[in-house]
């Protein structure tokens, strides 16, 4: 499959070479594209969570034919509002609109409406591999590690383990077609879930045959079985065998975290998410150590993503102080998460460089989070004084050389599988 979005046509974009603006050509003139891209200073950078909008159609292609009915869609209700469909029914937590502004960074005053649609607003690379590699190279990255966006939504309301997994493959042998040209620049990462530990596990296999270099999973889990726990323990088997790192990417979030079991924010306070965004990744992570999950598995990497990472050397300093209280004898937490763990981080996060040796600079990595609207469009200014605060060795570490030797980036994608084609 062609690695551009099926999507309507669009105006072609440009680079001048005076302004370093990316310009979109519109009728009577040139659009200014909402911010000013600007080119990283250090060499060797890689993002370690930036994301793609998939194709409208993905599921609908990709799916296999069993599932194809029950796929993922994106329908206009009567008002002209886009919404999304998860198995037959109209999304519950995505609200109505909202999709024409997730690929919206550095935009102001955004708000639904009928006039922007998913598929007409996509920003410069987020759904074209050619366009992401290009602007790759004008902000000087070298790598960068893919998400998705419309896959971060649907799993908070779908509780079918089957069709959970079916969306998850799909995804994946999309995101594996859509990085397999780019030289190992565009890094896919294999969504996967709970619901079925033995499914992921036979899927992550696959999907790492295909050229996968890692998988992530959501922050809750709705059997309400946490992370760490046994029963998942043919997933975790499963990475340390192919020697990939699993993380936990936060999404919404079903079920009473603060936002949930209280009547705020005020409306027009959009406040939620700075609660449970960290607290359902937290609780997750704890999890792991809880329940002596790597020790169990002393080979698997474990990361958290955005999620921010100023809190990570706290909450080990409270995990140590709790455990000791309780059982008299300090546990090892810190060792544990210098040898196993690894956290990303926000460029914009201030004290997080003052602390990054203390915890161990080994195990932490930045991302821009692109082209999401909740994260800042000034990330090349916040990561520059980021990385001036670090140490030269320690710079090197957190701004690319963990992601590569974490997730292996020494490679370059397969060829598209036969059998994956004829599974179709």
């Amino acid at each position: 499959m062609n690695r551009k979005c099926r999507r309507l046509p669009r105006k072609k974009i440009v680079l001048t070479s005076k302004t370093k603006i990316w310009l979109r050509q519109v009728e009577g003139g040139n659009e200014l594209m909402p911010y000013e891209i600007k080119r990283f200073p250090y060499d060797g950078t890689i993002d370690a969570d930036g994301h793609i909008l998939e194709p409208p159609d993905l599921w609908e292609t990709y799916l296999e034919n069993e599932f194809k009915e029950r796929a993922l869609r994106i329908k206009v209700d009567d008002d002209g509002l886009e919404y999304l469909e998860i198995n037959g029914t109209p999304s519950k937590f995505t609200s109505r609109g909202s999709l024409g502004i997730m690929g919206a960074m550095g935009e102001e005053n955004l708000m639904p409406s009928p006039e922007r649609r998913y598929a007409d607003s996509m920003p410069f690379g987020a759904c074209d591999a050619s366009e992401r590699i290009s602007l790759m190279d004008q902000e000087n990255l070298e790598c960068v590690l893919l998400y998705p966006t419309i896959g971060l939504l649907w799993e908070v309301e779908e509780t079918d383990p089957s069709i959970s997994l079916a969306y998850a493959r799909a995804y994946n042998r999309w995101i594996a077609d859509f990085c397999r040209s780019s030289g190992g620049r565009l890094v896919p990462i294999a969504m996967l879930t709970l619901l079925d530990p033995s499914g992921s596990a036979k899927e992550l296999e696959r999907a790492v045959k295909d050229g996968c270099r890692g998988a992530w999973v959501n922050p809750f889990n709705h059997n309400r079985v946490i992370h760490g726990h046994s029963d998942h323990d043919v997933l975790f088997k499963k990475c340390t065998e192919l020697d990939v790192p699993l993380a936990i990417h936060p999404t919404f979030h079903p079920y009473g975290t603060a936002s949930g079991i209280f009547d705020w924010p005020p409306e027009g306070v959009g406040m939620a998410g700075m609660i449970w965004l960290r607290s359902i990744v937290q609780q997750a992570l704890i999890s792991f150590f809880a329940l002596g999950t790597l020790d169990r598995f002393p080979t698997l990497q474990l990361g958290v993503l955005e999620a921010g990472s100023g809190w990570i050397g706290p909450l080990l300093d409270r995990l140590e102080a709790y455990s000791a209280s309780i059982t008299g004898k300090k546990p090892p937490v810190r060792e544990y998460f210098r040898r196993q763990c690894f956290i990303s981080g926000d460029p914009d996060e201030t004290a997080v460089p003052f602390i990054v040796d203390h915890v161990g600079a080994d195990n932490f990595m930045w991302a821009t989070d692109y082209p999401h609207p909740d994260h800042p469009h000034t990330w090349v200014d916040d990561l520059t004084t980021y990385a001036e605060r670090l140490s030269s060795a320690t710079r090197n570490k957190v701004l690319g050389d963990n992601v590569k030797r974490i997730y292996s980036l020494d490679y370059t994608l397969p060829e598209r599988r036969t059998e994956d084609v004829a599974a179709r």
